[in-house]
């Protein structure tokens, strides 16, 4: 049974490996902004973030193996006169290894993650998906996501 929790630094380890699935993704979508991250740098990032006031990363666990992570950011309200005084939550990453995909728990991260938004006061949940990764859209759409701003960029 899949339980979803507070990751721990013990869990750093499991983490890192799933980490190495999503940077791989990164540099196949877009190769000219992602590296794969040197031996042991996500785990001291997920080290930093334990016991943070503005993000969390929650682990899905099975037998005592983590299958699956969301690492979520909070964000304050941007003083702007023109910006309604929102704050939000970020999601940073998601992963959920290949052998347990389709099983609803990417799903439960998303809802462990909107509840630490509730929790903290964020207005809204934010994430950004690249656009040739149709299993995600389709995913995030599922899950109450709609497209609300485009992104784009131009090399100088």
């Amino acid at each position: 049974m899949i339980m979803i929790r507070r990751a721990v630094p013990q869990d750093a380890e499991q983490i890192e490996s799933l980490y190495e699935q999503l940077e791989r993704d990164a540099v196949t979508y877009q190769p000219q902004h992602f590296v794969i991250s040197p031996a042991g740098a996500r785990s001291e990032q997920l080290l930093s973030m334990i016991g943070s006031e503005t993000q969390t990363m929650f682990a899905a666990e099975e037998d005592g193996e983590v299958v699956g992570f969301a690492h979520v950011v909070l964000h304050m309200a941007k003083a702007f006169s023109c910006l309604k005084p929102q704050s939000n939550i970020y999601l940073q990453d998601l992963v959920v290894a290949p052998e347990y995909r389709g099983k609803g728990i990417g799903t439960l991260l998303l809802n462990a993650a909107k509840e630490y938004g509730r929790e903290n006061g964020a207005e809204f949940f934010r994430t950004q998906v690249f656009p040739m990764n149709a299993d995600g859209l389709r995913f995030y759409r599922r899950n109450g996501f709609e497209v609300t701003m485009l992104t784009i960029e131009c090399p100088l």
